[in-house]
């Protein structure tokens, strides 16, 4: 980017530097905030295997019940299909919660290093959505949005780009970091669909209601 606009190589490499430091801040911010949920729903997914185990260990016939009569296996299908509908379930409510944009302000940092180049606004926009479509990085378009109105005050005050564009890459970090957390803060409450909905009925599908079958079968077969 810099040989192609003509900037100073070394001052845009040390930018470059700073803005990639950044970035991987900014990622780490969103991976921790996105950790405790995370865990939670896994945690919460093995709560019916747990009471398979749970089962088993109080002297019940929790399997023989599951595979051996006609209500545990009506137990077995439907504690294995609430699994199967929490796993995936908790799966998109954290995809949807780690979406966002792969590199935040990098778009704006590197427009700030094509414009000290000397060359027109135009052509420095051309420059940067080609490097991003080279880089895989998409929404190149929308990225660039944001230094609009930065463009525009640079122009009518007839000041330098550069310095209010990376000021304003570094607030979009900001800002993404900032989603991230309260989308995790939000994950952790809607995570508790998926287990009100799915895990605690097949919690008892497949640990508790095994064990009161087990109960009854010894029970009639005592009295027989």
């Amino acid at each position: 980017m810099a040989t192609d606009s003509g900037a100073p190589v070394a001052a845009a490499l040390n930018e470059l530097a700073e803005s990639l430091r950044e970035l991987a801040r900014a990622r780490r911010d969103i991976e921790v905030a996105l950790a405790g949920p995370s865990a939670t729903g896994r945690v919460v997914s093995v709560l019916p295997v747990v009471a398979l185990g749970l089962g088993a260990l109080l002297g019940f016939d929790v399997l023989g019940v599951l595979v051996g009569t006609i209500p545990g296996l009506v137990c077995l299908v439907g504690g294995l299909g609430l699994m199967a509908a929490a796993h995936g379930w908790t799966r998109r409510l954290v995809r949807g919660a780690s979406t966002g944009d792969a590199a935040p302000g990098l778009a704006l940092d590197l427009l700030a290093v094509a414009l000290a180049g000397g060359g027109s606004i135009d052509s420095a926009r051309h420059r940067v959505l080609e490097a991003l479509t080279e880089c895989g990085i998409g929404a190149g378009e929308q990225a660039l949005a944001g230094g609009e109105a930065v463009l525009a005050l640079s122009l009518a005050a007839g000041v330098p780009a550069g310095r209010l564009l990376r000021n304003e890459a570094a607030l979009t970090r900001a800002r993404a970091a900032s989603v991230a957390r309260e989308r995790a803060a939000r994950l952790g409450v809607t995570l508790m669909l998926p287990l009100g909905v799915c895990v605690l009925p097949a919690f008892l599908l497949l640990g508790v209601a095994p064990m009161v079958v087990s109960v009854l079968l010894s029970t009639f077969s005592v009295a027989m």
